[in-house]
């Protein structure tokens, strides 16, 4: 029998390259806009959110800066009504996956379209997934409205990114890349993407770190990012990001770091059941076992000790078992107490991956 798949690709235009972000007034009028709400901090990225605010002139119409990692329904409920307020028929965010996860909540609301400008390698702007926190349960799904119609990558944009930042936010595109290889909704083309993004990452990430003002590893590992978002996108979350959403929404724990320590973990957990679809995550990391090179990588972005180090208290853990257990997420192997147990106490205490 001959190949066989289904590939949803999905709609959407990317823009490329240093010095992209001078377009953006250009991608807006492409849409039609001409009420432009940003949305994105005001913190560490204020200059840059404000500096592309100025590049839309009096098409940007407001600023919309309470954004918070996992996004809190009740910061996504006070979007949708500043979008409401100003009568934005665009949404412009800039940042990494906290604003791009409260524009997706305005858009899957009020079917506003987006301009993404990412400025980490979360790659949720790939990706009609959205997700929001209450009640310490993060809930996710999937709607094509929030997917943004358009995507600019700029590499100058993360020059200013941290090495303690830049590299748990690899590590999390990593994690999109990697599960893609075996996730429900994967394809030979999703595999295509997800190998070549694997690549770019753990090509660029290293050098990233290293040398902040390195463009070309910072182009290169936006890349990867972009292709890992799209390759999630298609395939769909297996068991790392049930796990990273049962964690992060009952502990409020960083998205990035989160992500970067359970990897090596989860994967090793899968691993068994899909040691196939992982073989070419291994030849393009250049190791023989893939979740003893990711927590290898990990060490060499200087990322840990484990999620004691971003606030999970050991008093914890029996819950968070508790919790993805009961929860049974989608999984390559059965999601059991002892397996579970063996995963969470290896990212808590940041050990390397068990066997």
């Amino acid at each position: 029998m001959g190949l066989t798949f289904v590939h949803d690709a999905l709609p959407g235009r990317v823009r490329f390259g240093e010095g992209a972000v001078t377009h953006v007034a250009e991608e807006v009028d492409r849409l039609g806009g001409s009420r432009a709400l940003l949305i994105g901090r005001r913190g560490s990225t204020a200059e840059v959110t404000a500096t592309i605010g100025d590049r839309l002139g009096g098409r940007c119409v407001g600023w919309f800066d309470d954004v918070a990692v996992h996004v809190p329904g009740e910061l996504a409920a006070s979007a949708v009504a500043t979008a409401r307020e100003v009568d934005a028929d665009v949404l412009l965010c800039v940042g990494g996956g906290s604003a791009i996860g409260t524009a997706k909540m305005v858009a899957r609301e009020l079917g506003t379209p987006i301009v993404a400008v990412p400025t980490t390698y979360a790659g949720s702007e790939m990706t009609p997934i959205w997700g929001t926190t209450s009640d310490r349960r993060k809930r996710t799904g999937r709607d094509p409205r929030v997917l943004p119609r358009t995507v600019i990558y700029d590499p100058e944009l993360t020059i200013g990114l941290p090495p303690q930042v830049g590299g748990p936010s690899g590590m999390n595109a990593l994690a999109h890349a990697i599960e893609a290889l075996y996730a429900p909704g994967t394809t030979p083309v999703v595999q295509v993407l997800a190998r070549e993004a694997i690549v770019a990452l753990a090509t660029g990430l290293p050098r990233v770190v290293t040398d902040g003002r390195d463009l070309e590893a910072r182009g290169t590992t936006l890349y990867g990012a972009f292709l890992a978002g799209g390759a999630l996108a298609v395939a769909g979350t297996s068991i790392h990001h049930a796990i990273a959403h049962v964690l992060g929404g009952a502990f409020n724990l960083p998205h990035a770091p989160l992500h970067a320590m359970l990897l090596p973990h989860t994967v090793a957990f899968a691993a068994p059941a899909v040691s196939g679809a992982l073989a070419p995550a291994a030849e393009a990391m250049g190791v023989g076992d893939v979740p003893s090179g990711l927590y290898d990588l990990l060490t060499r972005l200087d990322i840990g000790p484990g999620l004691t180090s971003v606030g999970m208290p050991a008093s914890a853990l029996d819950e968070a078992v508790d919790a993805v257990v009961a929860a049974q997420p989608i999984s390559p192997r059965p999601v059991e107490h002892h397996a579970v147990v063996t995963v969470l106490r290896g990212a808590f205490e940041g050990t390397p991956p068990a066997a």
